[in-house]
């Protein structure tokens, strides 16, 4: 088993944008004639998909909606993010992100993402930060219907790693996720990956009972560390 590809999910990892979500998420309930409560978003929202979140804050209000419904408030809410990034001066990109993801290609790893995202959310913010060209594997909402902590996402990041990369017969165990948040987290667990917390979102001991390594900051990761644990065991003579 050696290391080959490292996964980062994406709100709260890449980009500290979860005060706009729910801004923007208590915006719709609001355009809903519904009454926005401080505790929802944290309890039902992060880490998660903005299907499964506006659907249970939905249900939370007895409010069943079908799916359609669900979309066109998605797409409401797509807009209004990106239409806010665009008003954002600098992009809250957090520190050192791009020197560690300078880090990983030096050191030849496969760089993919995986997040309950919109893919064009996901572009506009990558693209307008220059850091799209590092990623070669994209997971995004829109292309699956789990969410975080569903394992799905992280599963079908691996079958894409092998149809671009076939010769490196890439399994789970040679993937390392990079997750803030406890759904986050079980997701890649699940999905027998190694994972890494970093400590943006929530406290460092809360992320560090759940996660292989735990760090406040990426350039707290020691890479030669955790690549040695991966390193296989050579055999005894």
């Amino acid at each position: 088993m050696s290391l080959k590809a490292v996964l980062l999910d994406f709100n709260g990892t890449i980009i500290n944008d979860e005060p706009v979500h729910e801004e923007l998420i208590n915006d719709l309930l609001l355009q809903e004639n519904l009454r926005p409560s401080p505790h929802d978003f944290h309890e039902i929202c992060l880490g998660r998909s903005d299907r499964v979140c506006l659907k249970e804050i939905l249900a939370r209000r007895g409010r069943v909606v079908s799916e359609e419904y669900l979309d066109r408030l998605i797409a409401r809410k797509s807009q209004a993010y990106q239409a806010r990034i665009a008003t954002l001066d600098p992009l809250p990109i957090y520190p050192e992100v791009e020197e560690f993801l300078q880090q990983l290609q030096r050191e030849e790893l496969i760089i993919g993402l995986v997040t309950g995202a919109l893919r064009s959310e996901v572009d506009t913010v990558l693209q307008r930060a220059s850091l799209a060209h590092y990623f070669q594997v994209f997971v995004t909402g829109d292309e699956v219907t789990t969410s975080k902590p569903d394992p799905y996402g992280y599963l079908l990041a691996v079958e894409r790693l092998n149809r671009l990369f076939p010769y490196l017969n890439i399994t789970a165990q040679n993937c390392l996720a990079i997750e803030d948040s406890p759904a986050g987290i079980t997701a890649a667990k699940q999905a027998k990956m190694q994972v890494v917390g970093i400590a943006h979102t929530y406290p460092f001991h809360m992320l560090q009972r759940q996660t292989n390594w735990t760090v406040d900051r990426f350039s707290e990761l020691e890479l030669e560390r955790v690549k040695a644990v991966f390193a296989p065991v050579p055999k005894g003579g």
